[in-house]
């Protein structure tokens, strides 16, 4: 077995000049550290790498096919080299980044590509989901960063958050809102828990949990039975429901905003501020970002920001 990967390097800079007194520049060492390495080399695998002739270096069979070997990994390993050097001064290469579905998937590709027509050497890896499945690809080294939803973390993730670090990074308002004919037809202006807790609801997945926490915020009561009339696997698919009157739905204020401002939308209001879901950027603890984590960081707060998030 070979005891130093240093060997290969000497052993390839020799192949490639074909010369002990080029490769000795070449790696900046002495003629007789060259030769001692080649010879260690040879002893270890047990097979001459070149045959010595009035001073020139032969290759062997065995040292072609080593060379053969040796040769591309030397080219990838000089090129990654260049490349990590480069990435401390100009955003390169793959940022792989976590976020909630449905915030990801509605914001996520147009900041992308922006950021990739500004800095056309990054590719990106997106993964959407909850924070039972980002936060163990953070931890494993799998994604670099994500966006988790606080509020869904403090209820889906099972384990210990103390190898994370969160950031708070924006912040959403989630508000409760049903179509104007069926606030028309159902509440007629009565806001009461009473009214409320008789309505139809939509809930993104079956355990309603973000209802009942606005049932809990608002009217002090954590143990609610209401009617789940629909239940959907998106944000998306609940606004869609509520627009046809089905029921009433969670959601995050900054996805609706154009429809309650045209009247379409009614949004239940209590005594009670609305409830704010922090969006934190996490990292794996004492991770030390790259410079195009830290840029691509930056324009992602700046573009959120200007949607108005």
């Amino acid at each position: 077995m070979i005891q130093s990967l240093d060997r290969l390097k000497v052993f390839y800079q020799v192949f490639s000049k074909k010369s002990v007194i080029a490769a000795a520049k070449t790696l900046h060492i002495s003629q007789p550290a060259v030769s001692q390495s080649l010879q260690k080399l040879e002893s270890e695998i047990n097979i001459p790498l070149f045959t010595r002739l009035h001073k020139r270096l032969i290759p062997t069979a065995a040292g072609e096919r080593l060379f053969a070997v040796v040769r591309p990994f030397m080219a990838e390993l000089d090129i990654c080299l260049k490349t990590l050097e480069n990435a401390k001064e100009q955003p390169f290469g793959e940022l792989r980044i976590g976020a909630p579905a449905e915030f990801g998937k509605t914001n996520l590709p147009a900041i992308v590509a922006a950021f990739i027509d500004q800095y056309p050497d990054v590719t990106f890896y997106l993964k959407f989901g909850d924070p039972g499945i980002l936060l163990p690809m953070v931890d494993k080294g799998q994604i670099d960063f994500a966006l988790v939803d606080v509020f869904k973390t403090r209820n889906q993730f099972i384990g210990s958050l103390d190898n994370y670090h969160f950031a708070p990074f924006v912040e959403e308002e989630i508000i409760l809102v049903c179509s104007k004919q069926y606030y028309e037809k159902s509440l007629r202006k009565d806001h009461s828990f009473k009214c409320l807790i008789q309505q139809k609801f939509i809930a993104y997945r079956r355990n309603a949990q973000t209802i009942r926490d606005w049932f809990k915020h608002h009217f002090g009561k954590p143990n609610v039975d209401f009617h789940i009339i629909l239940t959907v696997d998106s944000h998306r698919a609940v606004i869609s429901a509520i627009k046809h009157h089905v029921g009433m739905g969670m959601v995050a204020s900054h996805m609706v905003s154009d429809e309650i401002q045209s009247d379409q939308l009614v949004c239940i209001y209590t005594s009670k501020p609305e409830i704010i879901n922090p969006v934190s950027l996490v990292h794996l603890k004492n991770k030390i970002p790259t410079f195009s984590e830290k840029v691509f960081e930056k324009f992602l707060a700046k573009k959120i920001k200007s949607i108005g998030i």
